[in-house]
């Protein structure tokens, strides 16, 4: 007789793109068995669905206002002999599945302790040798891109299908649903830069109206022609969704949104951050324009956008559950039907 299995399910949480593809992810593996997660990180502004069973600070960056990461506060936050203790005590052998976004702690257990591990996420994707990377390699932040998380196997997700196993993203639902509209403001989400660096430019364009979403701000505040909101899912979704366009950071899962609300993009990516340098050329390569500082230089190129840039089409189907249970439900169901007739 068939039973449900025990999936742990770990997802990285110092960004929002790993926990709003966790909120469409988590209702998806309830259908199957019981789902325990872990949250990796406490740097994320959007909810989980579920409460986690388990919290880990796991292993954190730390970014300047400048737009990188600043490498020696990122030596000093983190603890890593108790890293290597988490990892050596984490009871993944409890579990039945093991998923993982981007989560270092359950996937070196994982590995440590012979227990298969399934990939699933956007950093999944670099495990292709097909995806496009920057010209300028940067071999440790490749390195640490590739074996950051290692598991059994992978599913990816990227801008385009790359590999086999690499696939066209995640949408949320409530972003599926909605039906967008413009009201002609340009939406803002840099998490790497403070404030100031993002006014003193923004401003400049005085004819475009600007909502910027910032960790740094507690209140909606209005500087002239620059709005500047708190942290909100709900108010981020709604506002980008009637924007003319969004001016961002090269993560994924924000610019993939954007995209398939047919949304004028342009990218930042983080300095020191390989990832992004990856996404930026991917997303340079289906046509998004990429800057790479935020200076005095960049507001011909933001003019530029706003005034002659026009949105990308693009076809992201929902596919999210179809590819849960083959890759990852169907191959564990095989598996235990011939542990058991082994058994026998």
């Amino acid at each position: 007789m068939n039973r449900a299995p025990k999936i742990l399910y770990a997802v990285q949480g110092t960004g929002n793109g790993h926990v709003a593809r966790a909120r469409e992810v988590i209702p998806i593996l309830q259908q199957y068995g019981d789902v325990d997660v872990l949250l990796s990180g406490n740097q994320s502004e959007v909810n989980l669905p579920i409460k986690p069973k388990f919290r880990s600070k796991g292993l954190i960056f730390i970014y300047n206002s400048k737009g990188g990461i600043s490498y020696i506060k990122t030596l000093l936050k983190n603890n890593f002999i108790k890293i290597f203790l988490e990892v050596c005590a984490f009871p993944v052998r409890d579990y039945d599945i093991v998923i993982n976004d981007f989560e270092s702690i359950t996937a070196w257990a994982s590995l440590l302790k012979g227990k298969t591990c399934f990939g699933l996420g956007h950093q999944a994707s670099f495990q292709s040798e097909l995806c496009p990377e920057p010209r300028k390699k940067d071999l440790l932040g490749r390195f640490i891109l590739k074996n950051y998380s290692p598991c059994s196997s992978y599913v990816g997700f990227h801008f385009d299908r790359y590999d086999q196993f690499v696939f066209t993203p995640v949408i949320r639902n409530e972003v599926r649903e909605i039906k967008p509209s413009n009201k002609g403001h340009y939406t803002v989400y840099l998490p790497a830069f403070g404030n100031e660096e993002i006014e003193s430019i923004l401003n400049k364009l005085e004819n475009v109206k600007w909502e910027v979403f910032s960790k740094h701000t507690s209140e909606i505040t209005m500087r002239a022609n620059v709005t500047f909101y708190p942290i909100s899912n709900a108010g981020f979704v709604k506002s980008f969704s009637e924007s003319e366009g969004v001016l961002t950071s090269a993560g994924f899962e924000t610019p993939a949104e954007a995209l398939y609300l047919g949304k004028k993009l342009m990218l930042i990516p983080i300095k020191g951050q390989y990832e992004q340098f990856c996404n930026a050329e991917a997303a340079k390569q289906t046509g998004v324009p990429i800057m790479y500082n935020l200076d005095e230089k960049a507001i011909p190129k933001i003019e530029d956008w706003v005034l002659n840039t026009k949105p990308i089409k693009v076809d992201y189907p929902n596919i999210t559950e179809f590819l849960i249970y083959s890759f990852i439900i169907e191959p564990w169901q095989k598996d235990s039907k011939e542990i058991v007739l082994a058994n026998n």
